[in-house]
């Protein structure tokens, strides 16, 4: 019987369950997947406490992407035949054991790829492929901070960097992650014994970085500002200070939520900076996507992306892997299995 994740309403990890669903049928223009693999990311915890927008009602299934095996398709135009493996970014439900997807979210996975390693790309590579070249133009001259380094879009976006020359890269994480951070040319800060605002202005003779990946929010923004070149670019895509772990309580992250600054567009302009906020759930040009997937495509064959994948846990366990990525233990992706 078809199987999903579902969030039952906002809350901690004891708020999701797994439930059977109805086998999904696709329409003309649409394929049916039978999930292997389905990422979880960050925004999904966001969304399960209820601080994620959009997001559907409660109880919903969570999830943007999956990789696995096309089990029916909606129309013989479709591009796909059943037995196909593909990797797919979904708008939203992808953690289920059957999913329908538009036939232009899907690709085909050459069979050098496994499973695992697809679906741990669609997020965490888009999202920072996105920021880093989509909008920020990035090339090999330019000087980036990433913050959360060893996560899965962290270990993406360091990979990218890497592939594109820069060579003047800082990445902030926890002191015992700095070897992945290293891994892949960056400069590792230790996130809670070091100033990063402090070493980026001493090691750019005071004029601060051209791009920083901030997903912390909260008045972490503000002190991302600060380490911002003229002209630089700060993009914004998670709120991981509000997120609750065994350590923070919910009151903590309600207070850390108050403190997520409201931009002054002046204080913008006459500083010469800019803040985008990137959600590749709500993108809509499909084009745009596409190019990107196939991008990182052409960068995972040619051997200069490489997923780190941290963990996988089977769907069953589903609030153990949501309370593990609270915890901040993970180093890279963390996937949830459908047997």
């Amino acid at each position: 019987m078809p199987r999903r994740v579902e969030f039952t309403k906002a809350g901690a990890p004891n708020t999701i369950r797994v439930s059977e669903m109805p086998m999904p049928e696709p329409k003309a223009g649409e394929v049916r997947i039978k999930v292997a693999f389905a990422g979880i990311n960050f925004a999904d915890l966001l969304m399960r406490l209820g601080f994620y927008q959009p997001r559907p009602p409660y109880p919903f299934t969570p999830g943007y992407e999956v990789s696995g095996i096309i089990d029916a398709v909606g129309d013989e135009h479709s591009g796909f035949t059943k037995g196909q493996r593909v990797v797919a970014a979904m708008p939203t439900g992808g953690q289920a054991s059957h999913v329908v997807v538009d036939k232009n979210r899907a690709l085909l996975l050459p069979d050098e790829i496994e499973l695992d390693v697809a679906a741990a790309m669609p997020v965490t590579y888009l999202t920072a492929h996105h920021m880093l070249h989509h909008l920020g133009h990035l090339n090999q001259d330019e000087s980036v901070l990433i913050h959360g380094g060893a996560g899965g879009v962290g270990t993406a976006a360091l990979q990218l960097c890497q592939w594109a020359g820069v060579s003047n890269v800082w990445a902030t994480a926890s002191g015992s992650k700095a070897s992945i951070i290293e891994s892949f040319g960056g400069k590792a800060i230790d996130r809670h014994k070091e100033d990063f605002v402090e070493i980026i202005k001493k090691e750019t003779n005071g004029d601060g970085v051209d791009h920083i990946l901030d997903p912390i929010g909260g008045e972490h923004l503000t002190r991302s500002l600060s380490a911002l070149k003229e002209g630089g670019r700060l993009y914004t895509y998670g709120m991981s200070a509000v997120a609750p772990t065994s350590k923070r309580s919910m009151i903590r992250s309600f207070l850390a939520w108050r403190k997520t600054p409201a931009f002054d567009p002046l204080r913008l302009m006459t500083r010469n900076r800019g803040v985008f906020g990137v959600h590749m759930g709500t993108w809509k040009d499909e084009s745009v996507m596409h190019g990107q997937l196939q991008r990182i495509m052409e960068g995972m064959m040619s051997g200069a992306l490489s997923p780190v994948i941290d963990s996988v846990f089977d769907v069953e366990d589903v609030a153990k892997a949501h309370q593990y990525l609270h915890d901040a233990k993970n180093i890279g992706k963390v996937l949830l299995r459908f047997k």
